[in-house]
This record gives C-alpha cells, sequence and structure tokens, in this order.
C-alpha cells in the first residue's frame, strides 16, 4: 500500500502544482499579479496543497525503505489510513478545480499553459477565424477608403461648425483645391455670395438635429468658375445621439441642367410653333372670306369712280374709300404671309440691292431724327425668295427701329454671310449647320425687357399705343422667314437698342430678275370666251363685268361641278377659277378639265391657296395666278397674258 500512497501523492502535487501555474502564468502577463489579489490567494492555495502531497509523498517514499529494510509488511512511520483519506479527498477537491476551469474555458485562453491537443486545434481554428475576420475587415476598411477617395463625387466631412476635415478626390476635381490646401478651412471657401447663406442654413439644421437631406446650389471653383452641384448632407452622430460632424456629398450636375435649359428653350419654341400655327390657321381662314369682299368693295369703288369724274366731291369721298380699301389689303397680306397661306412667286434677289431699295425708299420717310446707314455685303449675297417679301421685312424692321427711338438714333441695314454649327438655341425656328445669307437690322433705341422679346413674333402682339401698331408685323416677318427656310435671331437690351438677325438659304444662282410691271392699257378680249368659276357670286358679278367691257364673252358658274358642266356644254378660251370653293377646288376642276383638252388655258385668282398650288405655298412652275383682292387692269392684264401663253400651261 505505501507504493499507491506515494503514487498517489505525487499525481496530487503534480496536478496542485499545475493549477497554480496556470493561474500565476496569465496574471503575471497581464501586470496584475499585485492587484489581483484573489488569483494570488487562489495560487497559493493550490501552491501550499503541492507542498504539502510533496511532504507526503517524502513520507511515502521512507516508510517504503524502511520497509524493504525491515522485510516488514504494514504501515511505515507517517503513514496512516485517516491521511490516504486526506490525499483523496483533496485529489477529488484538484479533479474537481480541473474540470471548472475546463468548463469556463480557462485553459483555452491566451496565457494558458497546459493545452490537451483537441483543446489545441480549437484554439487554432479560433485563432484563424479571428485572422480572417480582422484581414477581411481590413480588406473592406481599404476598398471602402478607396471607392471614397476614386468617387467622381466629392466626399466632404465637415465639423459642427463648418470646418473641412475630409477631402476627397472628386472634391478636388470638382473644385479645384487639393486636400492639403481645403483641409482645416472654413466650408465657405467653396461658397460665393450666393452660397453662404444657403450654406450657414445647412449647418445650422444639422445642428439642430434635422436627419439628412439634398439641395442644389450654386458653388465656386478655385479658378473662381460657378459649379452647379446638387448636395446630399448626412449628420454624423456619437453613440449618445450628439451631432459630432456632417457628411456632405456633393456632385456636380452642370451639364444636367445645361442640358435641361436646352430641351425647356426647344420645347418653348415647340410650343410657340403650335401656337402660332394655329393662329395662322385662324387668320388664313379669315383672310379668304375678307379679300373676297375687299375685292367686292375695291372694283365697285372703281366702278363708282369712273362714273362719277363730273362729281368732285364724289370723288374725293370715294378716294377715301379706296384708301381704306388699300389698307385693308396691305393688312390681310401680312396677315396671310404670317399664316403663309398666300402663294408667292420665287425670285433671285440679291440682299444688297434689297437694301439699297429700302434705303432709296426710307431715306425720304423715316425721319430727320434717324441716322440711317446701309452696309452691303463685299460680294453680291443673293436667296431665293419673293422680292417683295424681303422688301418687307426690311421695311417692318426699320420702321419698327424708328419706332423704338423716338427722341433720335441710328438704324444700321446690313447683309453678309454666316456660318452656323445647328446648335444655336435662340433660333427661331432652328437651323441646321451651315453657311446661310444674312440680314442684319440694328437699332439704338429702346430695347425689350425678355418678357417682351419672346412674345414679339407672336400676332396681335404689340407694345405701340392703340391705333399705332396692329401687332402683326414681326409676325409677318416670322412667316415670310419661315416660309423661306430662313431663321430669325433677336439680341435686344434695355436702354442698349435691338438687334434682328435674319438667316436665309444662299441661292445656287447669281443675279436677281426684275419684277415684271404692267405698263399702259390691257389689250381686248376680241371675243374670246372666259368661263369664271367663283362662288362668291358678287365677286363673280364684278369679274364678269370687268372682263365684258373688256370685249370678252363671259360664261359663269358658282361652284366646281357646275363650272365642269358649262364647260362640257360650251366650252371657252380661258378658265379663270378660284382656287378654293367647296366641293370641287380650283385645280381639281383645271384636272378635268385638261384631261379633255390639254392644253386650255387655265387662271387661278385666289386671296388665300393653302397650299393647293404648291406644296409649300410657294407657286408652281407653269401655273398663272392672281391674287385677291385685284384691280380691273390687273385682272385684265393676266387674263391676255395667260390666253396668249406667255406663261406655260405645261
Amino acid at each position: 500500500m505505501p507504493q499507491l500512497f506515494l503514487l498517489a501523492n505525487l499525481v496530487i502535487m503534480v496536478a496542485y502544482a499545475a493549477i497554480m501555474v496556470s493561474i500565476v502564468v496569465p496574471v503575471h502577463r497581464a501586470g496584475q499579479l499585485g492587484s489581483n489579489k484573489l488569483a494570488t490567494a487562489t495560487a497559493l492555495i493550490f501552491f501550499s496543497c503541492a507542498v504539502g502531497h510533496g511532504f507526503h509523498s517524502v513520507m511515502a517514499f521512507q516508510a517504503l525503505v524502511v520497509l524493504r529494510e525491515t522485510h516488514v509488511h504494514g504501515a511505515g512511520p507517517g503513514w496512516s489510513t485517516a491521511s490516504a483519506v486526506w490525499d483523496a479527498c483533496t485529489a477529488a477537491v484538484g479533479v474537481y478545480y480541473w474540470t471548472l476551469r475546463r468548463g469556463y474555458g480557462v485553459l483555452l485562453q491566451k496565457g494558458a499553459i497546459y493545452v490537451d491537443p483537441w483543446g489545441q486545434m480549437r484554439l487554432d481554428e479560433a485563432d484563424a477565424r479571428e485572422r480572417a475576420a480582422r484581414d477581411l475587415a481590413e480588406a473592406h476598411q481599404a476598398t471602402l477608403a478607396t471607392v471614397v477617395e476614386d468617387s467622381a463625387d466629392a466626399i466632404i466631412g465637415l465639423t459642427p461648425d463648418g470646418t473641412i476635415n475630409a477631402w476627397n478626390g472628386g472634391a478636388e476635381r470638382i473644385f479645384g483645391w487639393t486636400a492639403a490646401e481645403a483641409l482645416a478651412q472654413p466650408a465657405s471657401l467653396l461658397a460665393g455670395p450666393d452660397g453662404a447663406g444657403q450654406q450657414a442654413d445647412m449647418l445650422a439644421r444639422m445642428r439642430a438635429g434635422e436627419g439628412s437631406f439634398s439641395y442644389e446650389g450654386r458653388r465656386l471653383r478655385k479658378d473662381g468658375r460657378p459649379v452647379e452641384a446638387a448636395f446630399t448632407v448626412t449628420p454624423i452622430t456619437d453613440p449618445t445621439g450628439a451631432v459630432i460632424g456632417v457628411s456632405v456629398i456633393a456632385r456636380d450636375v452642370s451639364a444636367e441642367k445645361e442640358a435641361a435649359e436646352r430641351q425647356r428653350a426647344v420645347q418653348e419654341r415647340s410650343d410657340q410653333a403650335k401656337r402660332m400655327e394655329s393662329l395662322g390657321n385662324l387668320a388664313g381662314g379669315v383672310a379668304h372670306d375678307f379679300n373676297n369682299i375687299l375685292a367686292i368693295i375695291a372694283n365697285y369703288t372703281d366702278f363708282v369712280i369712273d362714273e362719277t369724274r363730273e362729281l368732285p366731291h364724289v370723288q374725293a369721298d370715294l378716294a377715301h374709300v379706296r384708301t381704306a380699301v388699300d389698307r385693308a389689303t396691305s393688312l390681310t397680306r401680312q396677315l396671310l404671309t404670317f399664316t403663309r397661306g398666300d402663294t408667292i412667286q420665287l425670285r433671285d434677289v440679291d440682299l444688297n440691292g434689297a437694301i439699297a431699295e429700302v434705303h432709296a425708299v426710307l431715306e425720304r420717310t423715316i425721319g430727320e431724327h434717324i441716322t440711317l446707314i446701309a452696309v452691303p455685303a463685299p460680294e453680291p449675297v443673293c436667296v431665293h425668295a419673293d422680292p417683295g417679301q424681303v422688301h418687307q421685312i426690311l421695311l417692318n424692321l426699320a420702321i419698327n427701329a424708328r419706332d423704338a427711338m423716338p427722341d433720335g438714333g441710328t438704324v444700321v441695314l446690313e447683309a453678309n454671310v454666316a456660318a452656323l454649327d445647328g446648335e444655336e438655341l435662340n433660333m427661331q425656328p432652328p437651323l441646321p449647320a451651315g453657311t446661310y445669307a444674312r440680314l442684319l437690322v440694328s437699332d439704338t433705341g429702346e430695347g425689350m425687357a425678355p418678357e417682351t422679346a419672346a412674345r414679339i413674333f407672336e400676332p396681335f402682339f404689340t407694345t405701340k399705343p392703340r391705333g399705332r401698331g396692329t401687332g402683326l408685323g414681326l409676325a409677318t416677318v416670322y412667316g415670310i422667314v419661315a416660309e423661306a427656310g430662313g431663321s430669325i435671331n433677336v439680341y435686344s437690351e434695355l436702354g442698349v437698342g435691338t438687334t434682328f438677325r435674319i438667316y436665309l438659304p444662299i441661292s445656287a444662282e447669281a443675279g436677281a430678275t426684275p419684277a415684271s410691271t404692267h405698263v399702259g392699257s390691257p389689250p381686248l378680249g376680241d371675243g374670246r370666251t372666259v368661263l369664271v368659276v367663283e362662288d362668291e357670286v358678287a365677286l363673280a358679278r364684278i369679274i364678269t363685268r370687268i372682263l365684258s367691257n373688256a370685249g370678252y364673252r363671259v360664261r359663269t358658274a358658282t361652284n366646281g361641278a357646275e363650272g365642269l358642266r358649262v364647260f362640257q356644254e360650251n366650252g371657252c378660251d380661258l378658265l379663270l377659277t378660284d382656287v378654293i370653293m367647296p366641293e370641287m377646288t380650283g385645280p381639281k376642276l383645271a384636272e378635268l378639265v385638261r384631261r379633255e383638252h390639254p392644253d386650255m388655258p387655265v387662271l387661278f385668282m385666289s386671296g388665300y391657296s393653302n397650299g393647293l398650288l404648291g406644296t409649300t405655298h410657294v407657286l408652281d412652275d407653269g401655273i398663272a395666278f392672281i391674287e385677291k383682292p385685284f384691280t380691273s387692269g390687273d385682272l385684265l392684264h393676266k387674263v391676255f397674258a395667260t390666253m396668249s401663253h406667255d406663261i406655260c400651261h405645261g
């Protein structure tokens, strides 16, 4: 039995010593050997127990030696049953304590010395997981830092009082300041006069505890250029919720705002074009009927004038009527020009010549208080247009310029050539890129406010006093220019003046063809037959009277179907037909007549052809046309020329 006693005490001594060491070493490494009194006392207890069991081991060894020397079996000195029981109890306490430490994981922590292989494997796995998590976190932080630094947006950190404490590469690219220049500077470094108040308000809202919000504002680059930016600001708080900083994300939206402004301008031009087209349709319909009425008034007035030459007072009254008719005719012609409903005859027009002619007219009438200057182009500049309409453009703009200078000033008429890139925003209507002939009419007058300039091409819009303006002058200019495939640019500044720039396609032909004029009395009809088709009965009677007095035989019809029937029954030498009639138009009637007689001369008349004589309101080649209202002389000359084949009918 002494041998078992010796072995048990040795095992218990080693176990208690290991427990004591496993306590002391971690505490010592943690620097708590003097301060952690509970751990130190526990270590001393196990130390004393280990020493006691060491003494018991010595006693058991001595007893074993004595037994061998004396060959006596039995208990040796210092050994007893009570001592063996005590040793068993202390051994059980050590095993229990060791089990508790393993259960609480103490031996698997850093600083533990004796770890079994299974525990070591668990410890290594835990270390590997910890290292992997740490590496992942570090990689995430590095990636996040790279994303922030390389972001196209500016990411800026501010203290609650507005001092810059973070500045990424995007901020440097947008605002031009490097991080070294921006850090520790006030945020007002970026704010111009317009942005300082906005910036101060944002910081106040952040300090007051408001959450994240967005806004737009203008800031300044390092070089002083403005930047339109969209900001998202977010408060940075500590664990208690107190605001310790502000995160600002800024995006340069200058290009987006410019694109939006361009789109808005395009949409405004489109809306204006639609409004003008709608008003034009209305005005064109009114002009059609009005021209018929004017033709009746004008010609009956001429009849009465011819028959009352012996009555001067009647002649004087009729002269006033005729003057009013001429004014109404001019007004209607402007309406039709605006609506693009009139039929025009194009020629090659030299703008230098047009400026010279208008200058000669205005020089005598514009007034002594106005200085009129003509600046022709160095070389002839030809456009394919109606000469009268080119004159009308220059006259209308020059008269408007005169009216804008009641105290005197200067009007400049200029012609030259200009190149456009197709991206101009202030062209009405827009033009593709190319080289164009350009007319400029400038004045040193009162100028216009932007809201006025935006409406000047609207029909019936005028800033002149009642009775002094119809509001059709600039609308007419717009209609002429648009019909010719051109565009208008207007620049005006209050107190400085106004400049109109008219762009027109350059003609491929050189030189201008002068308009033909009627000279002398019209030839007589010599009994030739004219078929008159006119749905306005009163006007048909006037035409019949004019032609009959000139020696023509006249047959009439009030619509296209009746006209075709009269032609088939009686024939004629000339078909004189209105263009717009109910059920069958004049061009359709002419087509049916020419199926039977291809060489039949046809003369169209209209105050509003609505494009029926040409694809774009421009008179097609080979078509004879007279515009309402017309005089008896105009009608007779045109009838004779058409019947004589001065105009080819195809």
